[in-house]
């Protein structure tokens, strides 16, 4: 939400800012581009332009203001041409260093979901979802779920089941996917092969269902 508006923001914004915090402008418009509540492949290529543009805003800036100084001007109260070339410059760095940080925070928004909807006991996050994150971001995604799942173990509350309870214990499932076989549910060992038909604990098929391996069969 906040990188979409926030693009909307810098929309607005950019037509008139010419090149100056253009390569931030562009990652969040790569970010809202995608499908809500979906990653795309981390953006190494804008992020890292957007970091070397926020360097030379800082470069810039610091030129301006020695030059300001050695003409003896004073810095604070001055308000010539490079007073006015150092705002651009400071205003483009802090605009640049809020699309960073919304890009970053917007895609840990999303990790972080992922918790939930896949299921807190998967360490290893699927392939096709694995390759559009950073190692730091993959990182993060085991930290939550070990520190949640160790958080429930603790005070013995389930916190990823449904809120509302089910008015049936027990749903009718089939296997959609691929998934390992002599699987202990419910204190018994099942195995799951592709397109069975089973009859489960709805918290036992849940995290299957979340991850696209089962479907829930209805009517």
């Amino acid at each position: 939400m906040m990188c979409r508006v926030l693009s909307e923001r810098v929309n607005k914004k950019g037509r008139g800012a010419g090149m100056y915090g253009r390569k931030g402008y562009q990652l969040i418009k790569d970010f809202a581009s995608g499908e809500k509540g979906h990653l795309k492949p981390f953006n190494s290529k804008l992020f890292d332009e957007a970091i070397e543009e926020c360097d030379q805003n800082h470069h810039l800036i610091q030129s301006l203001i020695r030059k300001m100084q050695q003409e003896g001007l004073d810095v604070h109260d001055n308000r010539n041409a490079d007073h006015y070339g150092a705002l651009v410059h400071h205003l483009s760095l802090i605009r640049n260093k809020r699309c960073l940080m919304a890009y970053v925070h917007n895609r840990a928004d999303i990790v972080r979901d992922l918790a939930w909807t896949i299921g807190l006991e998967i360490i290893e996050l699927p392939p096709d979802i694995q390759e559009k994150l950073t190692a730091l971001e993959k990182d993060y995604f085991k930290n939550h779920s070990v520190a949640i799942t160790s958080y429930m173990g603790k005070v013995g509350i389930e916190l990823n089941v449904d809120m509302v309870p089910p008015k049936d214990p027990y749903i009718k499932i089939r296997v959609v996917g691929d998934i390992e076989q002599g699987i202990v549910m419910s204190d018994k060992t099942t195995n799951f092969t592709r397109h069975s038909m089973h009859f489960l604990r709805r918290t036992d098929a849940e995290p299957y269902i979340a991850r696209g391996q089962m479907e829930e069969l209805t009517g």
